[in-house]
């Protein structure tokens, strides 16, 4: 480019508690590098860059920037509106307005789609534009990546939720001795398998970890459930909100509630449908809990790996379009030594936009209804540490 022109960014997706230290990294090494015009900012992703509602980052002081990378959410809104076809030209005339020649998203595997959709759109219209995602999701479910920022930080908190949750029903006894616990994730399990990192011993919480990547049978669901009241008084079980059975989604709908611009379906949840079912069947008070965006947004369970990589990633988006990038997505690649360390990859667009990256086989424990010593080691380092100290894999 004979000239760097002005930078855009935009979030989109469910937002994660560190979405804006990866907007900081962006804004900071955009800053640091003196080789930009603007810094602009997207209010609410597309819906913003449609309406050309976009705002000047680069007026924003650095004591409200730090400010703004401790702070959940989405500091310029975010969205799940889809791009359409009739969307393109609009956007492109937007970009050419502002001379935006380098575009970053924020997000997970619909923003890769968006991102690589708009990089073909630019290249067919002999348009220069660079653009780079930055990961983010709760869900850990983009491929390419070892992990995704804002999972580990979700995954403390799912950790710390249900040892709580567990030292609760304990504490009860009869009253109420049986809870069951639904998490994020769509259709992975990385969440709820999260749950098992604060676990010291068997009677500990959680006593089953239910996944959408293997089919529920209800029959042994409950047969488990019995066994860790039977054998400690109380229960708790921690199950992806879309965990299914051998004939979908578990619990009294056929059909989703609502189905976002994405084609993602959102239902009822199969926690209420499951604690029904154990309370009929064993005859006292089983409570389903859904923290929903309280797990992506707690401010304290924030990890401190999470939130550096998170920054890492943005950062490295820049150096990324700088260095002639496009159509690439920052990945996070782990060192192979005995102490956990990552650097930064790139992987094409194409390989990320759409897909889903579930939980390896080795992973799951499919007997049990549980995780193996192979996904403690995987998730461990990623939540920080913990200010209660975990055991080792709890015998089934």
């Amino acid at each position: 480019m004979s000239s760097r022109g002005n930078i855009l960014v935009m979030q989109s997706g469910g937002c994660t508690p560190v979405i804006n230290r990866s907007l900081y990294g962006v804004v900071s090494q955009a800053l640091s590098t003196d080789e930009f015009c603007s810094i602009f900012g997207a209010i609410h992703g597309v819906e913003g860059l449609l309406s050309g509602n976009i705002v000047d980052l680069g007026r924003v002081s650095r004591t409200e920037l730090n400010r703004i990378s401790r702070t959940p959410g989405a500091a310029l809104g975010s969205t799940r509106q889809k791009l359409n076809v009739s969307d393109i030209e609009p956007i492109l005339e937007q970009l050419r307005a502002r001379n935006i020649r380098s575009l970053f998203t924020i997000g997970g595997n619909d923003s890769a789609e968006t991102g690589h959709s708009l990089h073909l759109a630019a290249n067919n219209a002999g348009y220069e534009l660079a653009v780079v995602n930055v990961p983010k999701t709760i869900d850990n479910d983009l491929t390419e990546t070892d992990h995704c920022p804002g999972y580990g930080s979700a995954a403390r908190f799912i950790a710390l939720a249900t040892f709580g949750a567990g030292q609760d029903a304990r504490s009860m006894g009869r009253a109420a001795p049986i809870t069951i616990i639904e998490v994020m994730g769509r259709d992975t399990g990385w969440l709820p398998a999260a749950a098992a990192l604060v676990k010291r011993n068997a009677q500990d919480a959680p006593h089953i970890i239910c996944t959408p990547e293997l089919p529920l049978n209800e029959d042994h669901f409950y047969q488990r459930i019995e066994e860790a009241y039977k054998n400690y008084g109380f229960a708790v079980a921690v199950i992806a909100e879309n965990t299914r059975g051998p004939n979908g989604v578990l619990g009294e709908q056929e059909k989703p509630w609502f189905v976002d611009d994405f084609g993602h379906g959102y239902y009822d949840g199969p926690a209420r449908y499951l604690a029904s079912r154990v309370s009929q069947r064993l005859k006292v008070r089983a409570r389903d809990e859904k923290p929903g965006t309280i797990q992506r947004s707690f401010v304290s369970a924030i990890s401190s790996s999470d939130a550096k990589e998170a920054e890492m990633v943005g950062r490295a988006a820049v150096t990324a379009a700088l260095d002639g990038h496009s159509d690439v997505i920052v990945t996070l690649v782990r060192d192979t030594g005995r102490q956990y360390k990552c650097t930064v990859g790139l992987a094409p667009l194409d390989k990320v936009a759409g897909l889903v990256r579930q939980i390896p086989a080795e992973f799951l424990d499919a007997d049990n209804l549980f995780v193996t010593r192979q996904f403690l080691d995987y998730a461990r380092p990623l939540v920080g540490r913990l200010p209660i100290a975990p055991g080792g894999l709890p015998s089934a």
